[in-house]
């Protein structure tokens, strides 16, 4: 634990955006300066529950796990993190939205996790202080170091299996930018698009992380015209089946460091749909043209 995190509260609560960004001085993003404990506490608003699902413990566990296994490649923490976090969270996507809850864990929960996953490494080249960007802290659920990992272990499983979500994350272009589409909703649309990563992964294509982006784009603007609910059905999910998932966190033991946990049994997208879905990917990927990111520097995972 850094030597600036103050021992973590027992209970998650939310805490309210603004006094979050109002926290977040220069010296905090830089890892330089603790953050107000006892102020963060006072403003935040316990969840009116006793439920364990909302108990700190399991989530710290997981995180000085994250830190302990992945300090030599931390973006390598974020296939390992997310389905791990999200079965530990056990969350409805409406509790989810939530975005007091991650203000909290990235606040007064684990704020020493986001300063260790994207502190920029290595010196600044125009000289400034390296600094953590706010958006990790507190930020919408794409980018916020927390709600991205539930979210993307969400969207991406097929329901109890993580697997694709696993893949997923493991690729940072992929993360980055599917989390910003809408289309992502559809499951078909999620798991065809991680199918698609996978075989060009399998090919050794080059410049893997613009092809995922060009794919990514392409299957958004297609999205606007194509309705991939209609190409591709789906079946409604089993919101009693999530919910007795839910309720079973009370007596489920911790979540498996060295193999997948399992998700909610909350039904499986079409194979059918994800097969129409895959071969259409395969074309825009072949198609898409590469943008050239050689002048730019790379959004830090």
């Amino acid at each position: 634990m850094s030597p600036h995190h103050s021992e973590p509260p027992e209970r998650l609560a939310s805490l309210p955006g603004n006094v979050a960004t109002g926290l977040l001085t220069h010296g905090v993003r830089a890892g330089r300066d603790g953050l107000p404990q006892v102020a963060i506490l006072r403003a935040s608003t316990p969840i009116e529950s006793d439920s364990a699902r909302w108990s700190v413990e399991p989530v710290r566990e997981l995180v000085e796990e994250a830190m302990s296994r992945f300090d030599a490649v931390r973006t390598d923490a974020d296939a390992w993190l997310a389905p791990r976090l999200h079965a530990t969270l056990r969350m409805t996507r409406a509790e989810a939205a939530n975005a007091g809850l991650w203000n909290f864990l990235a606040l007064a929960v684990a704020p020493d996790y986001v300063l260790w996953r994207h502190l920029p490494l290595g010196g600044s080249p125009d000289g400034d202080t390296r600094e953590v960007t706010g958006v990790r802290f507190v930020g919408p659920h794409y980018s916020q170091a927390f709600a991205r990992l539930w979210w993307a272990a969400e969207m991406f499983r097929d329901g109890a299996d993580y697997t694709p979500a696993e893949i997923a994350c493991g690729n940072q272009d992929m993360i980055n930018t599917a989390l910003r589409l809408s289309t992502i909703d559809h499951k078909p649309t999620a798991l065809a698009l991680v199918r698609v990563l996978e075989d060009l992964s399998r090919q050794g294509a080059t410049r893997l992380g613009d092809r995922v982006n060009a794919l990514c784009t392409a299957v958004n603007v297609a999205g606007s015209t194509l309705m991939y609910e209609v190409i591709a059905p789906d079946d409604v999910p089993d919101h009693l089946a999530l919910s007795e998932w839910i309720e079973e966190v009370e007596s489920a033991s911790a979540v498996p460091w060295d193999r997948l946990p399992e998700g909610p049994v909350d039904g499986t997208a079409r194979r059918s749909s994800c097969e129409v879905l895959t071969q259409m990917f395969e074309r825009f990927a072949a198609e898409a043209p590469l943008r050239d990111r050689a002048r730019s520097n790379p959004a830090q995972g």
